[in-house]
């Protein structure tokens, strides 16, 4: 007997066997695709996961960058606060000086005004005292005149009539108000 004189209904049973192996070849196939897939989808997933926890951990790192430079802007503007409340400070200090500079002159000024010592001093360049006191009878008389609001020509007199510091004539030196005594 050959292989053609098998039965027919033998055919169709090997017929229905190969089909339903494969069935199965391909279900088992499709099944590990879908394992694999299923792996993919898996791997991804935690890929995905990982890359948000990164960009939330960025996202914490500019937030904190953010507040730092807002911190230091913040310091920034103090500092310049304080340096123009230092800056007041210190022309109201200097304001103050230049003021107890000038109550020290005009002190000085009257003091030797009504000291005979210093109006009776040989000058610096050794002239007698009646010259002395002439040019202060001279410049008196012009602060008098001054004070009184005659104008520019009391002034001008003045002026004409005053020997100025190492020029002659008695004088206390306004820098350094002890030259005279």
């Amino acid at each position: 007997m050959g292989i053609l004189d098998i039965a027919p209904w033998v055919w169709v049973v090997i017929a229905i066997v190969v089909v339903v192996l494969i069935v199965l070849l391909l279900l088992a196939t499709g099944r590990r695709r879908k394992a694999i897939q299923q792996k993919r989808d898996d791997a991804h997933r935690e890929k995905a996961a990982e890359i948000r926890r990164e960009a939330q951990d960025r996202e914490l790192d500019a937030r904190e960058r953010e507040a730092k430079a807002t911190r230091a802007r913040a310091d920034a503007e103090q500092a310049q606060v304080e340096a123009a409340r230092l800056r007041q400070q210190a022309d109201q200090q200097a304001t103050e000086a230049r003021t107890l500079r000038d109550d020290v002159g005009e002190r000085t000024r009257k003091a030797d005004e009504i000291d005979p010592d210093v109006k009776g001093d040989r000058d610096r360049d050794g002239a007698n005292p009646g010259a002395g006191n002439r040019t202060h009878a001279a410049r008196d008389a012009a602060d008098t005149a001054r004070e009184a609001g005659a104008g520019n020509g009391a002034r001008d007199d003045r002026r004409q009539g005053d020997a100025g510091p190492g020029q002659g004539g008695s004088h206390v030196d306004r820098e350094n108000p002890r030259s005279g005594i």
